[in-house]
């Protein structure tokens, strides 16, 4: 990140806050193994690869992993305790998404995010903005990564 970046400290940001190259990284959350249960429950995905501990051992990962979706899950709960869209947010439009590396049970995750591109929607009462996401775990690796497409309200739209 060699660059000098603005970083996204606000609560309630509007369409007009949003500037290419903002910043924002999230608090921290580790993975139990109660969330993967529960998200099991939720999803009806028992994969064995999830909840299955001696089948896991035979897998490539040697141990169970969580779900793929459950870190994305988690992604959007640790990007909403940011705060920067609380209020303002019209309408999640859109993801790309790319599961990069597993999320072990005792992984501690957290979400870096940088403002790639707006676009303003007046007709909407805001524009889009897109956001470059990246989830990481505590050895620096990021094991999920893409871009968020959100409709945030414009302040002149209040």
């Amino acid at each position: 990140m060699g660059r000098d970046m603005r970083t996204v400290i606000s609560r309630d940001m509007y369409f007009e806050d949003f500037h290419i190259g903002d910043y924002m990284v999230s608090p921290s959350r580790t993975i139990t193994e109660t969330d993967v249960v529960n998200f099991a429950g939720i999803s009806g995905d028992y994969n064995p690869i999830h909840t299955d501990v001696e089948f896991a051992k035979t897998s490539m990962f040697g141990k169970p992993i969580a779900h793929g979706i459950l870190g994305l899950s988690v992604a959007t709960g640790l990007a909403a305790r940011l705060g920067f869209i609380e209020n303002t947010a019209q309408a999640f439009l859109g993801l790309d998404w790319k599961f990069k590396g597993p999320i072990f049970i005792g992984d501690t995750i957290h979400l870096r995010g940088e403002v790639a591109r707006t676009k303003a929607l007046g007709r909407l009462g805001g524009g889009v903005v897109v956001l470059k996401v990246s989830l990481v775990n505590q050895r620096d690796e990021v094991v999920q990564e893409g871009e968020w497409t959100v409709l945030v309200k414009s302040r002149l739209s209040k």
